[in-house]
């Protein structure tokens, strides 16, 4: 196994500067850059949006021309549309910026944020407690949940049970998760009807002031809506992924001869069907835990007042805020990267009869 890891972790490097490459190729032809954003604020016009008609913006090949380049700058000195691309670093060709980029990242240093004078990982710091919380209470209330719900639509198959559990589940898979957030805060934070739950922010403002089962309650009453809210879709699927993988396992020949030997049903499916159906399941946690972290949580963390990182990429790609956008992209794609490593490993862990060193990579 040793010498599978060792080559999956050499092709993280050029995985993860192919991502990183692709990323910044596609930024040079998206118009309304750093220096526009700055040049509009200064016309008064709010953003970029407002006064920006056309053409490559500033990450496009370095240095532009202010008189014709930038429509935000008529009036303004060229000195100092100069100045601003030497602050932003735009007065290198493409190809340099990206090598000193690679070269800061590979030291994790990510540098500052354009607009908020904070470096990148203190601001990634600052926002990751809210994602943090989404991402694995929802994941962890996923898989309580579906794996004993699908264990037992799986031994009920065709029963009332698994009829109406499926309703359910369809219903739940359908609902649009930003629809059910809104719902919860109509009927449980204030909207119309009962004012259980707190209607935004992660922690009170008395928080510091509590004691520590105080800010424990506090959190979770915080944090309850929001991790419903983010759990329905991947409910759902994870319990109909446990359902057929449990099936698929019921049917096989070693289920008939365990129970043809008098095991009984309870030894039969915990004891040999588990291993293998949750297989798939327990193994695929590290991706489904990065893809909830990941994705999904801009419009919960905005219905449920959250300054997390969801946000934070959507605030930093209306700026044009490349520190927090190319920081945060290598941080989480060589987060996923790991993870798919793990997952592996787990596949290995759960079941060892599975042997990557026979695989071709």
């Amino acid at each position: 196994m040793g010498p599978y890891i060792l080559r999956r972790l050499a092709l993280i490097i050029p995985t993860l500067i192919g991502i990183m490459l692709i990323n910044f190729i596609l930024v040079q032809f998206v118009p309304g850059g750093p220096v526009e954003q700055i040049l509009a604020r200064i016309e008064g016009q709010g953003d970029v949006f407002g006064s920006f008609a056309g053409g490559g913006g500033d990450a496009g090949g370095g240095g532009t021309d202010a008189g014709d380049g930038y429509l935000g700058a008529r009036g303004l000195p060229p000195d100092f549309i100069e100045q601003l691309e030497k602050e932003f670093g735009f007065d290198k060709p493409a190809w340099q910026r990206f090598l000193n980029m690679l070269v800061n990242y590979a030291r994790f240093d990510f540098g500052e944020s354009y607009f908020r004078s904070i470096s990148v990982v203190d601001l990634v710091k600052e926002k990751m407690p809210v994602s943090i919380s989404l991402g694995l209470w929802s994941t962890l209330i996923a898989y309580l949940v579906s794996i004993p719900l699908g264990i037992r639509k799986a031994v009920k198959d065709g029963s009332r049970f698994d009829t109406w559990t499926s309703g359910a589940i369809i219903v739940a898979y359908a609902i649009p998760g930003f629809l059910f957030a809104i719902l919860l805060l109509v009927l449980f934070a204030g909207g119309s009807y009962l004012k259980w739950f707190p209607l935004r922010g992660l922690t009170s403002d008395n928080f510091a002031d509590l004691t520590l089962m105080g800010k424990i309650i506090d959190y979770f009453w915080h944090i309850t809506l929001p991790v419903l809210a983010s759990t329905i879709s991947a409910f759902a699927t994870l319990t109909l992924l446990t359902k057929n993988s449990f099936l698929e396992e019921i049917k096989k020949q070693y289920v008939m001869t365990a129970k043809a030997k008098g095991l009984t049903e309870r030894r039969v499916l915990y004891g040999h069907v588990f291993r293998n159906a949750m297989l798939i399941v327990i193994a695929g946690f590290p991706a489904v835990f990065v893809s909830v972290f990941f994705g999904g949580s801009l419009i919960i963390e905005t219905i449920f007042s959250l300054d997390g990182l969801g946000r934070l990429g959507f605030e930093a790609a209306v700026s044009r805020d490349y520190p927090v956008i190319f920081g945060t992209l290598y941080v989480f794609g060589l987060i996923g990267l790991l993870m798919g490593l793990v997952s592996d490993l787990m596949y290995v862990w759960i079941d060892p009869r599975i042997d990557f060193e026979t695989r071709e990579t």
